[in-house]
């Protein structure tokens, strides 16, 4: 692969030709544009209050910058002068804009980070393929400046997705403080001796097969994946029925599983907070409490939610006695399987 942007691909994606002896550079400025800006210069261009530019920068997740270094183009001046507006006409509160861009920047963060590994990985399997064995900090500058433009567009149009479906979602149910909520952890079973025993690339290949299970069955169920962390995956449901047929899917498809241990599910019924795209509140707690007590391969419910299923057809639950959670006090659960 050629170390440096190509003319044929510059002139596909409508990019410059990349600079061989500095490709991060030329990425940066086909990306933002030339960084020829300080942080007062591109406050002072755009009418905002210095203070106010800093604290979007850092709600983003990036670290300060000295208020005589020039890494900042008029793509942020744009930028800024749109959020002035939103402030002006009243769209937004600062607070509200603060708490959006967090949440932007944490989700972007991993999806810039993917994108990258994605691309590095990729990279070096070719290399191997053809015997080399160094990869070329220029290619994967040079696949990711190809990338960019096409997956800006893809960004636009799953978050207007998103923002449909939530909008759907909060119209269909009762206030926030009032809401009840199915929450669930699915927890890989094993998964520190997994971890040292695999190589890094074979450990990758194993969390990103965990993922995408879990991304298989939540939503086919009518669930939500509401994050993964590491060896666990928390899901959420609005009907009782939904969540168990999830609870009990990922059990058995994990198990199906020949390169990956099975897991263990606790699910619990209850009022939730549901804040900045994640869930929180006694109900959440309960539930990851109650997937530490849960044996490989079971799925163990808490009281409420056993409540829900009873008399559901497909169901069969099994009760067990209370016993202290931390954090909790005793607490009622039941071991849910398939109807015999």
């Amino acid at each position: 692969m050629s170390a440096s942007l190509s003319r044929d691909a510059a002139s596909r994606y409508n990019l410059p030709a990349m600079d061989h002896t500095d490709p991060w550079r030329s990425v940066a400025e086909t990306l933002l544009g030339a960084p020829t800006l300080t942080p007062l210069e591109v406050a002072r261009e755009s009418g905002t209050d210095p203070d106010e530019a800093r604290r979007l920068w850092r709600a983003l997740g990036f670290p300060p910058v000295a208020d005589d270094e020039r890494i900042f183009t008029p793509s942020d001046v744009a930028i800024l002068r749109e959020v002035r507006a939103v402030l002006e006409v009243d769209v937004a509160s600062r607070e509200d804009l603060l708490q959006i861009t967090r949440v932007i920047g944490q989700a972007l963060a991993r999806v810039a980070d993917a994108q990258v590994t994605a691309s590095a990985t990729r990279l070096e399997h070719a290399l191997r393929e053809r015997g080399a064995d160094a990869l070329d900090a220029n290619a994967i500058a040079e696949r990711v400046a190809q990338l960019a433009p096409r997956l800006e567009q893809f960004l636009a149009y799953v978050w207007r997705r998103h923002l449909l479906a939530s909008l759907r979602s909060r119209a269909a149910r009762p206030a926030e403080g009032d809401r009840a909520l199915a929450v669930g952890f699915a927890d890989l079973v094993g998964f520190t001796s997994l971890s040292q025993a695999l190589e890094p690339r074979e450990l990758a290949v194993a969390v990103d097969r965990f993922e995408a299970i879990a991304y298989e069955h939540v939503p086919e169920h009518g669930g939500r994946v509401v994050k993964t962390i590491g060896d666990e995956v928390m899901f959420a449901a609005e009907d009782g029925v939904a969540a168990a047929e999830i609870a009990l899917s990922l059990a058995d498809a994990y198990h199906r599983e020949k390169n990956l241990p099975g897991v263990r599910v606790g699910l619990a019924w209850g009022p939730v907070l549901s804040w900045e795209g994640d869930l929180y509140g006694p109900t959440v707690n309960l539930a990851s409490r109650l997937v530490n007590l849960a044996h490989a391969n079971s799925v163990l419910v808490s009281d409420a939610m056993g409540a829900t299923l009873q008399g559901a057809p497909g169901f069969e639950l099994l009760h067990l006695r209370a016993v202290r959670l931390q954090g909790i006090g005793r607490a009622r659960s039941w071991v849910l399987r398939r109807a015999r």
